[in-house]
Parts: structure tokens; C-alpha cells; sequence
């Protein structure tokens, strides 16, 4: 007879097999301490996960999706005129008689690596015409240039900060410190045209004033 199943002795058999349930707990207790050992929880074999403070970084202001309205400078190749595209934007495409159309423009490197534009508002021109006649220039009473040089990564688009408000006014030189003569309204239609770093918009942006 097994005196495994039957333990033998002076003792009543239930003391031997709690003395076994003892020892056998003991041992399983040893075996799991050294497999924590050995195989620590949430350890991987990839990279550590760091569980400090995460280090904080800053974006370029030329590397941003707007221009910059501070002088900023840029590393890299100058782009090519063939690989960005200008675009004039306005905020609505009719205005009432008391609204004032917002212009803005917009830069997209379309080639396949980075380069660097200045991108600043010495660069840029709005031009609104209406037929043949051009009716007001930005560049006519600018008081403030910003040279921002700008990287512009291959497929990005950059946009203007802040648009420019135009008073429906004419520009002309030499009244910029007078009061200007309001364009025709009354449905009449106007085309906004840009240009930066001499690169001009492929099409205009038609707008009507009412």
C-alpha cells in the first residue's frame, strides 16, 4: 500500500496530509519568486518606455502652417519657382455694401523636396483689377516689411496670418494720408491677384461688391 495516499505513522492521517499542504505551498511560494525574478512584470525585449517627464519641443516658426508676421530666417535651398504654387483667397465671393472683403493668400511647395522661401509681407502683393483697370495695390501705402524666410516641406501649404482688410477704396501713392475714392459697387466684379518672391498666383480670385 502507497504510504503516499496512506500516509503511516502515530499521527492521524489528516496532520500528514496538512504537514504535505504546508510543504507543497511553500514550494510553489519559492518557485513563483523566482520566476518573478528572472521575468519581471511589464518588462519588455524592445525598447524601454521611458517614465519621465516627456521633453517638451517647439515648432519652427517657419516650419508652421501660417506665415510668419515676425522676421524669421531659414536654412536650405532656395525653392524654385516652378515648384510653388501662389493662390489668392478671399473670406466670401459677395459682399454686402457695408462688409469689406478679407484677403489672404496661400504658398504650396509642389516639389519633391524642401526649400526655402521668403515668404514675408516685403514679398507679397495683392493686386485687385476689374477688367483692365487696376483699382488698388497693397503695396501702394504699406507701411510695414517683413522679410520671414520660410521652409516649406514638399506637399506643404502655408497661409496667410492674418488677412488684409480692404476698405473698397482706389490706391494711388500719393493719397494714402487722404481720404480715397470708394470703387464702383452695386454688383460690380473685382479679381484679386497675388504674388511672393515674385511668383504670382496662376489664376485670380473673383469676388463681387454689392
Amino acid at each position: 500500500m502507497s504510504t503516499f495516499k496512506h500516509p503511516v505513522g502515530p499521527q492521524p492521517s489528516k496532520v500528514y496530509w496538512r504537514r504535505r499542504l504546508i510543504v507543497g505551498l511553500g514550494l510553489l511560494a519559492v518557485i513563483v519568486i523566482v520566476v518573478l525574478i528572472f521575468v519581471r512584470p511589464g518588462s519588455s525585449s524592445g525598447t524601454p518606455t521611458s517614465t519621465g517627464t516627456p521633453k517638451s519641443t517647439t515648432t519652427p516658426a517657419a516650419d508652421s502652417t501660417s506665415i510668419p508676421t515676425t522676421p524669421t530666417t531659414a536654412s536650405g535651398d532656395p525653392c524654385k519657382p516652378a515648384d510653388v504654387t501662389v493662390e489668392a483667397t478671399t473670406d466670401a465671393t459677395s459682399y454686402a455694401a457695408d462688409q469689406m472683403p478679407k484677403l489672404s493668400l496661400s504658398v504650396t511647395n509642389k516639389g519633391t523636396v524642401p526649400c526655402k522661401l521668403n515668404a514675408g509681407t516685403s514679398q507679397q502683393v495683392f493686386t485687385i483689377t476689374s477688367g483692365t483697370e487696376v483699382y488698388w495695390k497693397s503695396t501702394d501705402c504699406q507701411a510695414e516689411k517683413v522679410d520671414a524666410e520660410v521652409l516649406l516641406e514638399p506637399g506643404k501649404t502655408i497661409s496667410s496670418q492674418t488677412p488684409i482688410d480692404w476698405d473698397r477704396t482706389r490706391s494711388d501713392p500719393s493719397t494714402c494720408q487722404a481720404t480715397r475714392e470708394p470703387v464702383p459697387a452695386g454688383g460690380a466684379s473685382y479679381h484679386l491677384s497675388v504674388s511672393v518672391a515674385g511668383i504670382e498666383s496662376a489664376e485670380t480670385k473673383q469676388f463681387i461688391l454689392n
